[in-house]
């Protein structure tokens, strides 16, 4: 059965700082995220179904990621558990939505949490191929599910 690889990007805006870190990333600052999912599948030749022809629908790919990751990042502040937080939790008008990682918000990590969060959402015939997340205009990570089987 021959299989596709289907790729959807999302952007948004989060801001993190790393607890502990030696250089300027230890102060809050923001990126402008890309993150690119790539599902790998068979495609529906189903002539019944309304998704014929396709591996799956864009807007579901869309649906799964957006709800579940796009819109629990965008704008907000990432920060280690391990950080003193607690002073930024007193002023909610601007720190309304801080988000306290049980890791240290890098690239790196966010990829293994966004990894985890997709894959428990898709349905049997789909897998997770990759994933992109470009942090700068010319830094990124990748994962990829054959690195980690």
């Amino acid at each position: 059965m021959d299989k596709i690889r289907i790729t959807k990007q999302f952007d948004f805006e989060m801001a993190h700082a790393l607890w502990n870190y030696d250089g300027l990333c230890s102060n809050i600052h923001g990126h402008s995220y890309k993150l690119f999912v790539t599902l790998i599948g068979s495609i529906n030749n189903n002539i019944e179904s309304p998704k014929n022809g396709m591996v799956v629908d864009f807007g579901d790919i869309k649906k799964w990621v957006k709800t579940s990751l796009v819109d629990e990042f965008d704008h907000a502040l990432l920060v280690n558990e391990k950080a003193d937080f607690q002073s930024l939790q007193i002023s909610k008008q601007m720190f309304n939505r801080l988000k306290i990682m049980s890791f240290q918000p890098t690239c790196e990590n966010l990829l293994l949490y966004i990894a985890e969060k997709i894959k428990a959402q898709l349905p049997e015939q789909l897998k997770l191929f990759s994933l992109k997340l470009q942090e700068t205009a010319t830094s990124y990570a990748e994962w990829f599910a054959s690195d980690n089987e």
